[in-house]
């Protein structure tokens, strides 16, 4: 079975809770009818902490989305602007205020909530304007850490990792390091932390700040994790390049999830009619919601590819015994057991069918010519093979004009592989892309090399063959089916972040002093002392809790790597993974995109 951290001694829920409790507290103070005007990035993650019945129990009765204009037509007392602190967001909440009409009766009053924090800069902005003072309440929503499930938490700041790296912002590190706090007051102090990069030194130095600040923040509740690990996505660039190859991995790979929902082609789940021959197809995108919640996606999710396919048709030999069950119902307390197990044996083919659906389109695409070709490229070069000279397949790739995105992941994962290019092969390339593309790129390509993605070899030697055998990121012998080591959910490659994670456990990190010097950024550790009578004192078989955080990003093949080292029988630790963001390298790369739009005469 899939990780469920209900059964685990972690449980999210009060997380989620503190958060309706705030906002609940917040629309009250809005007395009478209201409308939400939404910025739309911000409706995914809401909906994962609070449905529209707890909105609709206070009041709210009408909800828009963000846009220049005049607002909609709404018959409330109150309109409540939900947004994010961005400036370009101030100038539509400016251009929707100075079109109210004030002639209207009654009056509409304005508030504004600002996710994550409020910003004086905004403030400001709106002041200028001559609009803050139509705002009664100006208040901020702490959305730090929302929880996705039952084991992971993501702050869903989409421009997290450009900030850090290439802007050098550290809001982000700051919201981690509040997300962090927030969390110890709910789950009790964690006396262990530990950390490996520029940010995470960051983050842990901020946390220790701000219990030295609010002394008050002491609390007596039970420790729950006795482990942080903090790191830095930038201390491993390799995994999110790399195709992930589990269930979830692969559909985030080609779909994309959302907050936890995915839209899919809907023709493979069009039921079919007789006779009708598929005339009316849907083309509405299906969307579904993918959590541990459904039993069949949480046993899934985490598997390799190619290991789904036998588990779904033993699912639907299973099934069907059930179905057939009903011939052999004869008596009246037979029938009426039979029947009290319907409802659940439906979900259970209604499950099964979307995933056997969804696992038709994946295998659409991983069986093509294309896929394979990218992938044993991508292999080659993690496993140490040809890294130092231009590569046939991504020329091939260039002068085919194949999407830019495939072929930046594929030159940054060469780059990565080989701790940087030579300089006349990252020329070849750069010349290469630029021609076929187009040059407003070179923004693009500035910025990969300032994230250390794409980059010249400066000290002249390959580190990473080093890396790569102390850490064992490659492996030969790979059991997809069922799998004794974490380099499944890669077919190969074994995610250096959770290698790094793995090895904390157990020998510790001072059996890898020197590998860890190699990756970039300090590593350190730090204890909070407990106060007495809170120290625990292990059962005998009883898990660590580990909560991993990861600065910058985490994929879903990493999550399930993390997972994966949860069910290991003689494990002994349990994971909780939190992140910035949910990530692929496709949304990664995309972040740190940038065009030179040309010049507007």
């Amino acid at each position: 079975m899939a990780a469920h951290l209900s059964s685990g001694r972690v449980n999210l829920t009060a997380l989620r809770e503190a958060g309706r409790r705030e906002l609940r507290e917040f629309l009250d103070k809005c007395a009478g009818s209201k409308a939400i005007v939404w910025d739309e990035y911000l409706t995914g993650p809401f909906g994962l902490i609070a449905q529209y019945s707890l909105l609709k129990e206070h009041e709210v009765e009408k909800m828009f989305t963000l846009k220049p204009g005049r607002l909609p037509q709404a018959d409330v007392k109150n309109v409540i602007f939900f947004v994010r602190p961005k400036l370009e967001l101030m100038d539509i909440i400016t251009d929707n205020v100075l079109r109210e009409d004030r002639g209207r009766s009654p009056q509409r009053d304005f508030h504004i909530l600002f996710v994550p924090r409020r910003s004086l800069l905004c403030e400001q902005w709106l002041k200028e304007q001559g609009v803050l003072g139509s705002f009664i309440h100006r208040e901020q929503y702490s959305l730090d850490l929302i929880p996705f499930d039952g084991d992971l938490l993501s702050m869903e700041s989409e421009s997290a990792f450009k900030e850090c790296y290439l802007e050098s912002d550290q809001t982000s590190l700051y919201h981690a390091a509040k997300g962090l706090m927030t969390l110890q007051a709910l789950y009790g102090t964690i006396p262990q932390i530990f950390g490996k990069g520029e940010c995470a030194r960051h983050v842990a130095n901020m946390m220790i700040r701000m219990k030295r600040e609010f002394p008050g923040s002491q609390n007596s509740i039970f420790p729950v994790f006795d482990t942080l690990l903090l790191l830095d996505r930038n201390v491993d660039l390799l995994t999110p390049l790399a195709t992930q190859l589990t269930y979830e991995g692969l559909i985030d790979e080609i779909y994309g999830i959302q907050n936890t929902y995915v839209k899919l082609p809907p023709e493979k789940f069009a039921p079919k009619k007789q006779g009708e021959g598929g005339k009316d197809l849907p083309t509405e995108p299906k969307k579904l919601q993918l959590n541990s919640a459904e039993e069949l996606y949480a046993e899934i999710r985490d598997k390799n590819f190619n290991a789904v396919g036998s588990v779904l048709s033993k699912k639907a030999k299973i099934i069907s015994a059930a179905f057939e069950e009903r011939h052999h119902a004869k008596t009246v307390g037979e029938i009426k057991q039979f029947v009290s197990q319907l409802p659940h044996m439906q979900a259970a083919r209604s499950s099964l069918a979307n995933h056997t659906s969804i696992a038709e389109l994946i295998k659409d695409i991983t069986t093509s010519e294309d896929f394979f070709d990218n992938l044993t490229v991508e292999q080659e070069f993690m496993s140490g093979i040809d890294t130092d000279k231009v590569n046939n397949y991504i020329e091939d790739c260039i002068a085919q004009k194949h999407p830019l995105i495939k072929i930046l992941r594929l030159v940054c994962l060469q780059s990565v592989c080989n701790s940087g290019l030579k300089q006349k092969v990252l020329d070849h390339y750069k010349r290469e892309i630029l021609q076929t593309y187009g040059y407003e790129h070179i923004l693009t390509l500035n910025n990969l090399e300032k994230a250390g993605l794409l980059k010249p070899q400066t000290s002249g030697r390959n580190n990473y063959p080093t890396i790569r055998k102390t850490l064992r990121l490659w492996m030969d012998d790979v059991n997809e089916q069922n799998p004794n080591d974490i380099s499944y959910v890669y077919s190969g490659y074994a995610p250096l972040s959770v290698r790094l994670a793995q090895l904390l456990a157990r020998p510790g990190w001072r059996s890898i002093e020197e590998v860890l010097k190699m990756l970039p950024g300090p590593h350190f550790e730090e204890r909070q002392q407990l106060p007495t009578g809170l120290q625990k004192k292990r059962q005998h078989g009883e898990n660590r809790v580990t909560l991993v955080f990861f600065l910058g990003g985490v994929t879903y093949a990493e999550i399930a790597a993390l997972r994966f080292l949860s069910q290991m029988e003689d494990g002994g630790t349990e994971y909780v993974i939190a992140t910035t963001k949910l990530i692929n390298g496709t949304s990664w790369i995309k972040s740190l995109m940038d065009k030179l739009e040309p010049a507007p005469f």
